[in-house]
C-alpha cells in the first residue's frame, strides 16, 4: 500500500492576531538589500504605522527617536538614506516639533493606493478613512502619547464617527488633554504618557456640553507648542518621571 495515501495534509495557517498585520513580502526583501540596519528598522516602523490605503505617515522626528530609541541626529541620517535610496519620500516640518510627512515609494509599498481626498458622501461629509486618518495625524502629533496609533485606536475613532462626534470636537479634546498632560509633567507629576485615544473620551463629552471658543482654541495650539518645547528642553522623559528622575 502506498504510504503517501495516508500523509497528513499541511494544516491551514491561521494568524494569531487577525488585524494590524502588514504584507511584508518582496518590498521588504528589496529594502533589506539597499538599506543599512538602522534605516531598514525605520522603514519597517514607517510601513507598520503608515495608512494602508495611502502608504503615508506623519510624525515628528522626536516621536521617531523615542519610538526607535535613537537620537534625532541618527534619525535624520536614516531619513536621508531612505530618500537617497528612493525608498521613501520625506517632506520635513519646519522644526523638530512640526510633523514630517513620509510617503513610501510604490516599489516598496505592497498595496494599491487609495486617494481618499476625492471620495465624499453625497452630503459632502468625508468618508470614514478621512475621519480616522485626520484623528490619527492629530493624535500622533501630540508628542505625549505612545508614538503609535494601533487597531484599538482605529476602532475608537470609527466609533466616535459612528456616534456622530464632530471631528473638531475630537481635535479640541486632543489639544486640551495634551496641554494638561504636559503641564502635569512639568509640575512634577508622576503620570504615564497618554496610552490611547480612549483617554480623551471624557474630554470629548465635556466639550460636547461646552465647546471651545475660537480664541481659546488658538490659545491652546500656541500653548501646546510652548509646553512641548519646554518639556523637550527639560531633557526629561515620562519614563524618568516614573522612576522619580
Amino acid at each position: 500500500m502506498n504510504s503517501t495515501a495516508f500523509a497528513t495534509p499541511n494544516p491551514k495557517l491561521n494568524l494569531k492576531q487577525p488585524t494590524g498585520w502588514f504584507a511584508a513580502g518582496d518590498s521588504f526583501r528589496k529594502a533589506l538589500g539597499v538599506l543599512s540596519d538602522g534605516a531598514f528598522k525605520l522603514f519597517v516602523y514607517l510601513c507598520l504605522e503608515a495608512d494602508r490605503q495611502t502608504g503615508r505617515y506623519q510624525a515628528t522626528q522626536t516621536q521617531l527617536a523615542r519610538a526607535l530609541e535613537k537620537s534625532r541626529r541618527i534619525i535624520g541620517a536614516y531619513l536621508l538614506e531612505l530618500e537617497q535610496q528612493q525608498v521613501c519620500q520625506v517632506r520635513r516640518g519646519h522644526n523638530q516639533f512640526d510633523l514630517t510627512t513620509f510617503q513610501i515609494h510604490d516599489d516598496y509599498w505592497p498595496y494599491h493606493r487609495f486617494h481618499a481626498s476625492s471620495e465624499t458622501h453625497p452630503q459632502g461629509k468625508p468618508q470614514g478613512l478621512d475621519y480616522v486618518h485626520s484623528i490619527r495625524q492629530h493624535f500622533l502629533a501630540l508628542g505625549c502619547g505612545p508614538g503609535h496609533f494601533g487597531a484599538f485606536d482605529q476602532r475608537t475613532a470609527k466609533q466616535l464617527e459612528a456616534r456622530g462626534i464632530a471631528m473638531g470636537i475630537v481635535e479640541d479634546a486632543l489639544l486640551l488633554g495634551a496641554c494638561r498632560k504636559y503641564l502635569s509633567w512639568l509640575n512634577g507629576a508622576k503620570s504615564e504618557p497618554i496610552g490611547s485615544l480612549s483617554y480623551f473620551e471624557p474630554l470629548i463629552a465635556e466639550l460636547q456640553q461646552r465647546p471651545l471658543s475660537d480664541s481659546y482654541r488658538n490659545h491652546l495650539r500656541q500653548q501646546l507648542r510652548r509646553l512641548a518645547q519646554k518639556w523637550e528642553n527639560s531633557a526629561r522623559s515620562p519614563e524618568a518621571i516614573f522612576r522619580g528622575g
